[in-house]
């Protein structure tokens, strides 16, 4: 169950870790449906990262606003599109989303930015271009993601860039929120 006015890290992974993005298209027509569906449910999209076989969400229900029912109508289109064009059937996903309450979201916001860095896909999370890591750090014009939430914890990009910059990172070593963060 969700609340209005809280921030939620919301995530999920494929069946036994596969993929669930086999395209770009794939990770465009996943963004297309996080558009389309926020408005209609009342959601705020704080922050992104869709991965290769995994996604991080955070999310901001509003007033009358329904997470659970965002999730599940953005990512049932999302599994039935895919599954029609991978001639697959059945579950993407491990289980359905998990959430978090986010007690730290400048630290939140962070982790789910360096994901692909972490992961050895770029070396800078700007070059990932399926995050909002550069509508954050004020490199580009924001398009699904409401910008409130980095306006009221930095003063500007460049702020919220030499933020993420003091985390050194390596795929080996790996990031992770303490316990105490959620």
């Amino acid at each position: 169950m969700y609340f209005d006015d809280l921030l939620y890290h919301v995530y999920n992974r494929g069946a036994h870790k596969l993929p669930i993005f086999f395209s770009p298209e794939n990770y465009l027509f996943c963004l297309h449906l996080l558009s389309k569906y926020k408005t209609k449910y009342n959601v705020l999209i704080l922050a992104y990262c869709l991965m290769p076989n995994h996604y991080h969400l955070m999310l901001r229900q509003c007033l009358g606003g329904s997470i659970t029912r965002f999730i599940q109508t953005t990512f049932n289109a999302y599994v039935q599109s895919t599954n029609v064009e991978q001639r697959h059937s059945g579950t993407l996903f491990e289980a359905k989303a998990k959430n978090k309450i986010i007690g730290e979201p400048a630290v939140i916001a962070r982790y789910i930015h360096l994901n692909p860095v972490q992961a050895g896909l770029v070396v800078r999370p700007e070059h990932w271009q399926f995050s909002d890591y550069s509508e954050w750090a004020g490199l580009r014009l924001p398009t699904i993601t409401n910008l409130e939430l980095r306006n009221e914890l930095f003063d500007s990009g460049e702020d919220y860039r030499s933020f993420v910059q003091e985390v050194a990172i390596s795929p080996s070593e790996g990031l992770r929120p303490s316990e105490g963060l959620w």
